[in-house]
């Protein structure tokens, strides 16, 4: 019984927390959070479904959504938005919810962190991707 209290606990405070608790919408998903780009760094290394990282390329990692997935980031303070598709697994780092690549976060004009709202827009497999 203290498990389920516990379990009950635990879902209210994420259903209360937008940035951990994605929430569905007629695509399905919609996430707000903080966005971060990738070091140059990283361009030509592999990501995790096995491409070469393109900063170049309108493309992010998520956590959790699966690979394909075409995402609309929008940065909340300007309304900027840009469309990429999921191709890596990220960002690490506590708090943050997508990281952009260098094309993808210029488009929005992220340099450094800002809030964004994750809206899917096209699955893998589906029509709309």
């Amino acid at each position: 019984m203290f498990r389920s209290i516990l379990t009950a606990g635990a879902l209210a405070v994420l259903a209360l927390s937008p940035s951990l608790a994605p929430a569905k919408t007629a695509s399905g998903f919609s996430q707000h959070g903080v966005a971060s780009h990738y070091a140059d760094k990283f361009h030509g290394r592999k990501t995790a479904n096995g491409e070469r990282f393109n900063q170049n390329a309108l493309t992010a990692a998520h956590k959790t959504l699966p690979m394909g997935t075409h995402v609309r980031v929008t940065r909340v303070a300007s309304g900027d938005s840009v469309v990429v598709r999921i191709n890596d697994r990220g960002p690490f780092v506590k708090g943050r919810v997508i990281d952009l690549s260098k094309r993808a976060a210029r488009e929005i004009g992220l340099k450094g962190l800002a809030k964004v709202r994750v809206e899917v827009i096209g699955r893998p497999g589906s029509s709309g991707s």
